[in-house]
């Protein structure tokens, strides 16, 4: 049995994974969102929806008690805070494991037109915030998995490739149910991409340069 902890489980991303996860009997979620009456009815026999802010290090402590591994799906202008309160109670709770989703963009790595805006992001916008997040995990001694998607679709498909941190986007969109297949992959064998920061991008097949080129 996995036990997974779900922050932020009220986003889109982790209400895909959390269908994708389910489907594997031996995934026991605990969904852990502001108000949890939003998701009252996903509460069964191996779902446990819980109220909690991932700024409180207490409400994080309470609910990492027995988990496996923490899926990490925030989002705002404290990310950054999050990020840190988030390592503080898994040092604390001794959870080693943690999958963080991030955004494209926070190592510089998005060639051509739209990484010149990108770059631009990384100074004082809303981009700096979540490589700063980012910083605070890969300075952990925690064994992370960083997801950066590109353009978020919801297209009802499963299609992404991978690359590593260093090296640039080669897509320019992703679907969000890919991102919660990738999640799901890792929670399978954890063991996977530790210490990686993924980049994830719907290939292109049709042999032209991604638009921002």
């Amino acid at each position: 049995m996995t036990n997974v902890l779900v922050l932020g489980a009220n986003g889109r991303i982790a209400q895909l994974a959390t269908k994708q996860l389910l489907a594997n009997d031996r995934n026991h979620l605990t969904l852990f969102l502001r108000n949890s009456s939003r998701l009252a009815d996903a509460a069964s026999d191996r779902v446990k929806v819980v109220d909690g802010d991932a700024d409180n290090e207490a409400d994080l402590k309470a609910a990492m008690v027995d988990a496996d591994i923490v899926y990490a799906n925030l989002a705002g202008d404290n990310i950054e805070d999050q990020a840190k309160t988030v390592v503080a109670a898994m040092d604390a709770t001794d959870v080693k494991r943690l999958i963080w989703i991030s955004t494209l963009g926070i190592y510089d790595e998005v060639p051509g037109k739209y990484g010149e805006f990108n770059h631009k992001m990384l100074d004082g916008g809303y981009l700096e915030t979540y490589s700063a997040a980012a910083k605070v995990i890969e300075g952990s001694d925690l064994d992370y998995t960083i997801i950066r998607p590109a353009w978020l679709s919801n297209r009802d498909e499963i299609d992404y490739e991978t690359t590593q941190k260093g090296e640039p986007f080669k897509g320019t969109e992703v679907s969000r149910k890919s991102i919660a297949a990738l999640v799901t992959q890792l929670v399978a064998d954890p063991t996977q991409s530790i210490h990686a920061s993924l980049g994830v991008n719907k290939p292109n097949t049709d042999g032209d340069k991604p638009v921002w080129y």
